[in-house]
């Protein structure tokens, strides 16, 4: 069978895995004043402080455009020294100096963004493999020390996910796909390249982009990295169903951009399981790699020898929507790839393979599970976050020659919900595979302040949706949560409910009385379970008809049989 249609995945043989390929289409428009600001509180004697920024330029895709309107920096004190330049990649730079700072340095970077992602029917006729690269695209070919597209692991799977292509669209979603199915987000991940990315299947998004650039540079197709920041207003997109929400962090954030002979150079991102990117992105720098992309954010500084200490750092984006339209829609396609992926519509064609869902674990009775042995500890969830580290204070400092130091953008964002608001319910799908005997179950969670207490109800599923009450924890006054300026386990206790459950699905749901402001950390993506298994819906709607595109952190714990 052949179909008109882009970006699913290719199989040699039929496997039995839930698809979860998204055609989507429609547009978002959006006008947004931006301002980031920085406050450097120098330490010690210091010699001299540094900042530099990227002035954000206007870019045309064919799905993507942004325009740059009424850029200015307020700077107090005004710098000792300032100039601008414009590098070989065709970043605007600004660089400033302050000579023996001796009161904190702050700097207001303000512009208007005219944004939009327009995701009607693209066409490309660009062949695989590629003809001719001009000479001035080169440098997005190449290798380099983040992104390993000589290391022959690398080159050998680039060359088994593009055998056969005839088009370039053809072999990008290939890779893409291979991407999103064989990564998973973490943060903070130990490196950042793309060899670490390939052995662990773990990273951020500079892993997520570095993979994908040296998979593709293998193939032949020049893949360049492109720095920005991503907003956090969220978006909602029609299904057949009900709707499904996306959100990211608010904060600083890689993708990639990809030379097409008939398109030129138009933008993906993987870690966001996107083959666009929405109109919360605005882009910033470019380069070859996350190494390159360093002048957006940078503070460098020299101190007196024997000065010990360093500068206080603080950060924050702020951006006001005074304009945003969204008409999107979606539909789930029966093939695909195991993990969410959203496409355009793109004219070309492909095979299409179909894939099996997978059967519901097994039932076992009531019965059977009171005569079970529980002995075995057992802890199951999404568990990896960064636990423990303060947002505002995340960056590390690198020591240079001559006794100067560098503070780099971090990609650090904290990917939280606010759960306590007074309309809104959510709720959290996990899936056991064996039979439990339920201690407690846990939610990486931070307090901001109210009063009140918290519970969590656990509810069998109906449908793909929570279901009945099975089992309410033991209430929490909020005054016994830590107020850390970081995210933690908040633990809710279930033992008296004394439960053995059964493999299957079941949904976690927060409630809560009086007025508690805690934020429930979530992870890009599904790393755990399945992609509808984030859900909310009015306090008075009788339907979870709302799904979200992340997943919340959490733990189930308790003992299972041998």
């Amino acid at each position: 069978m052949k179909r008109f249609i882009f970006g699913v995945l290719f199989l040699i043989i039929p496997i039995s895995l839930q698809s979860e390929n998204y055609l989507i289409n429609g547009g978002q428009n959006s006008r947004i004043n931006y301002v980031l600001t920085q406050r450097v509180e120098p330490a010690g004697d210091t010699k001299y402080l540094k900042l530099s920024f990227v002035v954000p330029q206007s870019f045309d895709s064919p799905t993507y455009k942004q325009r740059i309107e009424n850029y200015r920096l307020d700077l107090k004190p005004q710098p000792s020294e300032q100039n601008k330049k414009t590098d070989k990649r065709g970043n605007h730079i600004v660089n400033l100096e302050w000579k023996n700072p001796s009161q904190p340095v702050d700097v207001a970077m303000h512009f208007t963004a005219t944004t939009s992602t327009d995701l009607k029917p693209l066409k490309s006729i660009a062949p695989y493999p590629l003809t001719r690269v001009p000479g001035e695209y080169a440098d997005y070919l190449k290798p380099t020390g983040q992104i390993q597209s000589d290391n022959r692991e690398i080159q050998s799977r680039a060359e088994s996910l593009v055998r056969g292509v005839k088009t370039e669209f053809d072999a990008v979603q290939r890779i893409l796909t291979w991407v999103v199915d064989n990564m998973r987000y973490v943060t903070p991940p130990k490196q950042y390249d793309a060899l670490y990315s390939f052995n662990s299947g773990k990273g951020n998004c500079q892993n997520y982009s570095h993979l994908s650039a040296a998979l593709m540079r293998h193939a032949g197709i020049p893949v360049r990295i492109v720095n920005g920041v991503t907003l956090k207003e969220p978006y909602t997109i029609k299904t057949p169903d009900g709707e499904f929400t996306f959100k990211m962090g608010q904060g600083r954030h890689s993708w990639i951009e990809v030379w097409f002979s008939d398109l030129g150079w138009v933008p993906f991102d993987p870690q966001q399981t996107e083959l666009f990117v929405s109109n919360r992105f605005v882009r910033l720098e470019i380069g070859v790699d996350n190494n390159e992309c360093v002048n957006d954010g940078t503070v460098k500084w020299r101190q007196a020898r024997g000065v010990s200490g360093r500068p206080t750092f603080r950060e924050a984006i702020e951006a006001d929507f005074t304009a945003d339209q969204v008409r999107l829609s979606m539909e789930k396609q029966n093939y695909g790839p195991k993990n969410m992926l959203l496409v355009p519509h793109v004219q070309a064609a492909f095979q299409e393979v179909i894939v099996k869902t997978p059967p519901p674990p097994k039932k076992v009775s009531q019965d059977r599970l009171d005569q079970m042995l529980y002995i075995k500890p057992f802890l199951f969830g999404n568990l990896d976050f960064p636990k423990g580290v303060n947002f505002f204070e995340a960056r590390t400092a690198s020591r240079g020659q001559e006794n100067e130091y560098m503070l780099k953008k971090n990609f650090m964002v904290e990917t939280a919900e606010f759960v306590t608001e007074k309309n809104i319910q959510y709720a959290q799908i996990f899936v056991l595979k064996k039979p439990l005997k339920l201690a407690k179950i846990g939610l990486a969670m931070k307090k901001f302040g109210g009063s009140g207490q918290i519970w969590i109800e656990l509810m069998n599923d109906v449908n793909g949706m929570p279901g009945n009450i099975i089992a309410t924890s033991d209430f929490m006054d909020l005054s016994m949560i830590s107020s850390k300026q970081s995210y933690d386990w908040v633990d809710f206790n279930l033992q008296s409910s004394n439960l053995r459950l059964s493999p299957g699905r079941y949904w976690i749901r927060l409630g809560f009385t009086g007025g508690p402001i805690l934020n429930w950390f979530y992870t890009y993506g599904k790393p755990v379970g399945p992609v509808e298994g984030t859900r909310y819906k009015g306090v008075f709607d009788n339907r979870w008809s709302g799904a979200m595109s992340y997943e919340f952190n959490y733990r189930v714990a308790g003992y299972t049989v041998e």
